[in-house]
């Protein structure tokens, strides 16, 4: 393979420096709310239309990708690859530290590990007194980030999720990049309602993959329903943020998705340089793991 080659193919599977790139993205298109307040609607959607037009490079070579080869072909193989749950046999904490492995590209000096991201959003979930499946839903909830350790690319394991086989929604961030998706071509998938029955339910619906959907099926026997969606859905943003796909939703849906909102503000907004004490607060979450997790589950 000649270095030309290998550049091209890691471009392909790896267009941000980290990961962390898309989630930084994610704060600029939805910056804090204190500082979107004084935005009429008229303003905010117009900052949403003009987002593409700033985004760097590396973002949109990342969308551009993700819409390509999101199709509902890949996704099925996906379920079909991952979702037997037969790859490690191991505990909640322990894939935690699994995931440490993962470090930052642009600079593995710097970025705090993985492990102390999670209980960031954890301890901000817990300081606010939410429930324990609250914050436990809050500790799990990147854990299937491990998915990029198993050689998938990052288009494959982050960034906003959304239905496929139905028409897309022009409310999908890079809408545009739609184009190159050969899903474009099946008549079917381009039509409102595509493989789907109007007001089938958020639960019926095939989701793009990634890290959320597959975390959903680790942790589906364990967790209360508000979690399992707060879990599932917490990357759906045409859905929870963009009100996209309401003819495709029931009116139970609506109670779920109020729990995805509540907590994306914790997903969004507490992530920071501070270091956390992970030996000091590891007693405290291995207790609270150990009501609703065995000491192993499947991956």
């Amino acid at each position: 393979m000649t270095k030309s080659d290998s550049t091209n193919r890691s471009s392909q599977t790896h267009p941000l420096d980290s990961m962390d790139d898309w989630e930084q993205d994610l704060l600029e298109r939805y910056p804090e709310p204190q500082l979107v307040r004084s935005q009429n609607v008229s303003q905010q959607t117009d900052s949403f239309r003009n987002y593409a037009a700033q985004a760097r490079p590396s973002v949109r070579e990342f969308y551009r990708l993700n819409h390509r080869y999101q199709t509902v072909d890949f996704v099925r193989s996906k379920h079909a690859e991952f979702l037997t749950l037969s790859r490690r046999s191991m505990g909640i904490w322990e894939a935690m530290e699994y995931l440490n492995q993962l470090v930052d590209d642009s600079d593995p000096d710097i970025d705090l590990p993985q492990i102390e991201h999670l209980l960031q959003t954890a301890e901000a979930i817990r300081a606010d007194g939410r429930p324990d499946w609250f914050i436990l839903a809050g500790l799990v909830h990147d854990l299937g980030k491990i998915l990029c350790l198993w050689g998938e690319p990052q288009w494959a394991v982050v960034g906003d999720t959304f239905p496929v086989g139905c028409r897309w929604s022009p409310r999908i961030v890079f809408y545009e990049a739609f184009a190159d998706n050969p899903d474009h071509q099946v008549e079917l998938y381009q039509t409102e309602n595509g493989i789907y029955q109007s007001g089938c339910g958020l639960d019926q619906l095939m989701l793009s993959w990634g890290h959320d959907e597959y975390m959903y099926h680790v942790a589906r026997d364990y967790l209360p329903s508000p979690a399992l969606a707060m879990i599932r859905y917490h990357s759906c943003y045409p859905i929870h943020r963009e009100s996209a796909y309401g003819h495709l939703l029931k009116q139970q849906d609506a109670e779920l998705l109020k729990w995805v909102v509540d907590f994306n503000q914790y997903d969004l907004y507490t992530k920071r340089d501070q270091r956390m004490d992970v030996a000091g607060l590891r007693p405290y979450y291995e207790d609270l793991i150990a009501r609703y997790f065995p000491p192993k589950i499947k991956w």
